[in-house]
């Protein structure tokens, strides 16, 4: 393995040569078509952020209709112009384009490549020990296939039917008749187009994050010495290579659909009057191939944010990790088990009932790797001597609704129950806790963790601990009511409720909701101008501020192109070992060899001593050779 290792650390320095021009690159070169890994990282995480924004502004819009359904939106006019009626409220099909948009939005382009496509850049060379991606040039045309898939999703903002409607899962037959409703039309074709680039994208960059990973690993960095968020880099690129291409099939065949005359997805039909052309299609059949991607979906979100945390958490608790092993194993198990519970969502679609009772049991089992991972990190929290920073925060309130949200799903994944809350607020909550909230607070512990790594600079700490507790609060407060209200029957994807008294009963809660999100969404506003004021004038960082153990902070502050200046460090340990009894400081890091701390050794350790000076010794006479 050590041989193999080395000649992948020469792949990785040719990699680097290939590349060496980007050195005395013009602006163009260094800072838009970038083939650094860390600056496609940021060009990632700040597309993320502006995505952010937008899809959490739209959610506020079709909040205001729900909170207050008598209220005049004409403040909105100029914004959005003939989508607010005569009477001044919202126009119900907007609003269900409203929907669709905030869904797509946040689950692709910020939780999927804001998240994933930002981290895995940044950390993977960088953990692992090489120069840059496996190959830059797939790298650079992974993010602008991304950025061309926002310009086309963001276009359809503008045009005069609207967006795409009918739910972010756009199922036939509303998806797939242009003439159903105004936003089954060009904004449906744009949708589809920008999924498209958009998986397309994404396929490069999983290929390319596997491939490295693989490959590039610096002397001594075996699997079994990997931090756990590359782990997690890895097997969600693994995950979107084998699932995304189903979707992207779905789409293209959906496309076929509505521009071909071909039915795979339509099935005699009637609209006006009009019985259309199309026989022996189903809907059912797209929603196999959504859901195949749409669950495993919610690990691609996820399994990098629990990554993330395990990180932090080890860190910031000055313990090792509490089962490494295990953290793996149900990773792993996550991974393939993400594969064949895709149709639990479809339990109200008229699945057989025999079916609907695997499908049940599959999903329940998925929640014994997530129960070791939670008791995992809340084992490496006991008696740790743990520090408080925001990214810790952050981290311990991403546990937190982890646990939340999984519980909830317990209920829905059981067949009978969920045949009853499917279509209500309780979903609502469920998802936008697990899958919304969790990976969004793995997000901002990611950002907050390695800002000063990223830009050199320290972002400012209590703005950060105010930040993390108005978002934390302000979470439960919006979705935590959504779990009341779906359970007496609220269902979801309403434009107004005014209309059933019962409903009505709960209309001082669906206030409630609508302002706790207001408020939640402009507490955002803390953290843009913590990272935006701090990326210039925070203050300078040293380079491991965090007293870490990984590779990426054996790099120089601001750590430039090639990532290393002389050599590539070589790795002799895991990277949690902290607190470790005799050692002079409470943490050593990955390349700190065993024969330099005799003190701290536990005895298997100091077994490979005699390993670490015969390796020396081999190198110093290849080294000796080749002079």
């Amino acid at each position: 393995m050590a041989t193999a290792n080395i000649s992948n650390e020469n792949i990785a320095h040719d990699v680097h040569g290939h590349d060496d021009d980007h050195h005395h690159g013009n602006f163009i070169t260094t800072y838009i078509f970038s083939t650094d890994h860390k600056m496609i990282a940021k060009q990632y995480l700040l597309t993320g952020i502006l995505w952010a924004f937008v899809g959490g502004l739209l959610s506020i819009i079709f909040r205001l209709q729900l909170g207050f359904p008598g209220m005049s939106l004409e403040f909105l006019r100029p914004l959005l112009g003939d989508w607010i009626s005569s009477s001044g409220s919202l126009d119900p099909e907007f609003y269900l384009a409203l929907v669709t948009m905030h869904g797509t939005i946040m689950v692709f382009f910020v939780l999927t490549a804001g998240l994933s496509g930002t981290f895995s850049n940044y950390l993977i060379p960088l953990q692992i020990g090489a120069r840059d991606m496996a190959s830059g040039f797939m790298n650079m045309l992974s993010y602008w296939l991304f950025f061309l898939a926002s310009i086309i999703m963001f276009i359809s903002l503008f045009l005069e039917t609207g967006p795409a409607a009918g739910g972010w899962v756009v199922y036939p037959p509303l998806s797939a008749l242009p003439q159903a409703i105004q936003g089954s039309q060009a904004g449906m074709t744009l949708w589809l187009v920008a999924m498209v680039f958009f998986i397309a994208s994404q396929l490069l960059g999983g290929i390319n994050y596997i491939t490295t990973v693989i490959n590039l690993r610096t002397s001594g960095m075996s699997f079994s010495k990997l931090p756990l968020t590359i782990w997690a880099f890895f097997l969600t690129a693994v995950i979107g290579l084998l699932s995304f291409p189903v979707l992207m099939a779905a789409s293209l065949l959906l496309v076929f659909d509505r521009s071909f005359g071909t039915s795979f997805y339509l099935s005699e039909i009637y609209i006006g009057g009009e019985a259309l052309p199309n026989v022996g299609g189903s809907p059912i059949l797209y929603q196999h191939l959504f859901w195949f991607l749409g669950h495993p979906e919610v690990y691609i979100v996820l399994l990098p944010a629990l990554g993330i945390t395990s990180e932090v958490v080890a860190t910031n608790s000055r313990k090792p990790i509490f089962g490494y092993r295990a953290m793996v194993g149900s990773m792993l198990g996550i991974t393939i088990l993400s594969f064949v519970v895709w149709a639990h969502h479809m339990f109200v679609s008229g699945l057989n009932p025999f079916l609907g009772s695997i499908f049940m049991f599959l999903t329940l089992i998925i929640a014994v790797p997530s129960a070791v991972k939670v008791f995992n990190y809340l084992t490496t929290l006991w008696k740790g001597n743990i520090v408080f920073t925001p990214a810790m925060l952050f981290s311990i309130g991403l546990v937190s609704v982890f646990i939340s949200g999984g519980l909830t799903g317990i209920f829905l994944g059981n067949s009978a129950i969920d045949i009853q809350l499917h279509d209500t607020y309780f979903v609502v909550a469920h998802f936008h806790l697990v899958m919304g909230s969790a990976s969004f607070f793995g997000l901002m512990a990611g950002v907050y963790h390695w800002f000063p790594k990223m830009y050199g600079r320290m972002m400012d700490r209590h703005l950060g601990y105010v930040h993390f507790w108005l978002t934390f609060v302000g979470i439960y407060l919006v979705f935590f009511p959504m779990h009341y209200i779906g359970i007496a029957g609220f269902p979801r994807r309403y434009y107004s409720f005014t209309t059933f008294d019962i409903l009505d009963t709960f209309a001082d809660l669906n206030m409630f909701i609508s302002v706790a999100a207001i408020l939640t969404f402009s507490a955002q506003a803390i953290f843009a101008y913590n990272f935006f004021y701090s990326m210039y004038r925070g203050r300078l960082a040293p380079a491991n501020p965090w007293k870490s153990n990984t590779l990426e902070w054996t790099t120089s502050r601001y750590p430039g192109h090639g990532n290393w200046p002389g050599e590539i460090p070589k790795v002799y340990r895991w990277p949690y070992d902290y607190s470790k009894p005799g050692a002079k400081e409470d943490y050593i890091p990955q390349h700190i060899p065993f024969s330099a701390t005799p003190e701290s050794n536990l005895p298997h350790e100091n077994e490979m001593i005699a390993e670490e000076k015969a390796a020396a010794k081999v190198d110093t006479t290849s080294n000796e050779a080749k002079a």
